[in-house]
Parts: C-alpha cells; structure tokens; sequence
C-alpha cells in the first residue's frame, strides 16, 4: 500500500469517527439524565448525591426509596389513573385518527382539501393559548374533577390524523379498486385492506398518544382538584415542596413514571420502526 492510498483511507475514516461520536453526544444527552436519576433513586441516605466528581454507581444500592414514595403520596392510585387515561388517548386517537385520514385520504366530498388546510392549522395552534377555552368547555359540559375531561380535549391529535392521511395516501390504489369491484363497500375496504397496510403508522400514533396522555401535567393540574383524581404527574409534585424535597424520593417517583413509557415502547417498537417505510405492497 503507497502513501498515498493511506493519506485517502485515513482521510475517508475521519466522517466515520465524527459520526460515531456523534452519536455519543447524543446517547450521553438522551439516556445520561435518566441514568443520573435511576442512579439517585438506589442511593442511600448515607451517600452524598451532590458530592463532586459526580459517583454515577452507587456504593450501597438501596430500594427504599421506592418503599418511601409509596409512603408519602398514593403513588399507584396515580398511576392506575394516569393509565386510565393514557389508555383512553390511545384507542380515541387510534380509532379516531384513523378513520379521518382514512376519509381524508380515500373518500371524495365537498371541502376535503379545507379540512386538510384545518388540521394543520391546528398544529400550529399553541396548546396554552385554547386552555382557557377547554377549561371553561369543559366546565359547561360538568366534565371539571373527571378523568374524562382530562382526556376528551386530546381524544384526536390533528398531527396523528395528518400522519394516518399521509399512510394512507401513500398504499396503492389497485388494491382497494379490486376489492371494490368484488362489491366492497368503504368500510369493509378500510378495516380488512387499508387498516392492515399502515400497522407501523398505527403503532407510532399509539406511542405518541400514550407518551403525550402519560407525562401531560399542565391540563390535568387545572381541571382536577380531587386528590383521589390526580394523576402521576401532578401527584408527584407532592414529593417536593417547602417542607418536603428529598431528591432521592423525586429521583424514584420519576424513575416510576418512566418505566411504563419504556415498557410501552418495547411492546410496540417492531411496528414503530416499521412506520418508516408504510403503504408498500406485500406479496
């Protein structure tokens, strides 16, 4: 090998060692904050969590704090109800999202390319500005202190219906024109044929609508006053205040909340990642 080949092998390897650190950067700002708290919340009360350099492993790792959060709020009754209501956000937006980009994308009526233009204007409405609108809405319609008026305002997101529009343009019209000469009618052509096509669409509409239900705190902080009725968002807010603030014991309250959204995507992370290359044919 000449000199001059290594000169261009070792220029050529340089993109390759920037992309990779790169990519730690942005492991190291992604997942190193949650491991910070996971960290924290095994750490006794004997370990300095503030001392410097920062320990990242604990020397007696401890549960605990887990037992403490537990003690001090009624943080699985906040969680059975932040899953009431994540869940109920998942199959609204699931149904929902799916039946109006089905219809946006497949059915012809009068106005269709206005709703378009409505949802995406929708997206760029900022959530505060309408809150006192949904408030007072809510109010009207006696939903305030409920479980169902912390979820009917997001029941169907407009960007997750622009994404089931966008996964049902995209599948091949030959396929439902065929179902629809064997006599399908709109319904039967999309629950049996275009709803098994976007799958992976479906599932990243399902992630987005738990994620966004699961750690949502400013909506359900205003239209709830029941404790009882809190979810773990809000609930956890109780572990610090002026007389209470052990970061250990917020360390594993927000450990808690994180570990059904991780559960939430490893269920589904096969049809996720699938969402990328939606509305192919398959043989």
């Amino acid at each position: 090998m000449t000199g001059a080949d290594r000169r261009r092998r070792k220029r050529a390897g340089w993109p390759l060692v920037a992309r990779y650190l790169l990519l730690l950067a942005v492991l190291a700002l992604t997942v190193g904050p949650f491991l910070w708290q996971l960290s924290t919340s095994l750490k006794g009360p004997g370990e300095d969590i503030y001392r410097y350099p920062p320990s990242l492993v604990p020397h007696h790792p401890t549960l605990a704090n887990y037992a403490a959060v537990a003690r001090v709020i009624p943080v699985w009754d906040f969680a059975l109800n932040s899953l009431t209501v994540a869940t109920a956000n998942v199959l609204t937006n699931c149904a929902g999202a799916a039946l109006a980009g089905y219809a946006l994308a497949r059915l012809r009526f009068r106005g269709r390319r206005t709703a378009v233009v409505v949802f995406i204007a929708a997206m760029l409405v900022p959530v505060e500005s309408i809150m006192i609108a949904q408030f007072l809405t809510m109010r009207q319609l006696e939903l305030n202190n409920t479980l169902l008026g912390v979820v009917l305002p997001g029941c169907i997101g407009a960007m997750n219906v622009l994404l089931m529009r966008n996964a049902f343009t995209a599948l091949p019209y030959e396929v439902e024109e065929a179902a629809f000469v064997d006599g399908a009618n709109a319904w039967q052509r999309f629950v049996r044929i275009a709803l098994p096509s976007v799958k992976g669409t479906l599932a990243v509409v399902a992630v987005f609508a738990f994620i966004g239900a699961w750690d949502d705190f400013l909506w359900p902080l205003i239209v709830l006053s029941d404790q009882s009725k809190f979810t773990l968002t809000v609930g956890l807010n109780y572990l610090h205040g002026t007389f209470a603030d052990n970061q250990r014991l917020v360390a594993a309250g927000s450990v808690i909340a994180v570990l059904p959204l991780i559960v939430m995507f490893a269920c589904l992370q096969r049809y996720f990642f699938r969402g990328v290359g939606e509305g192919a044919v398959k043989g």
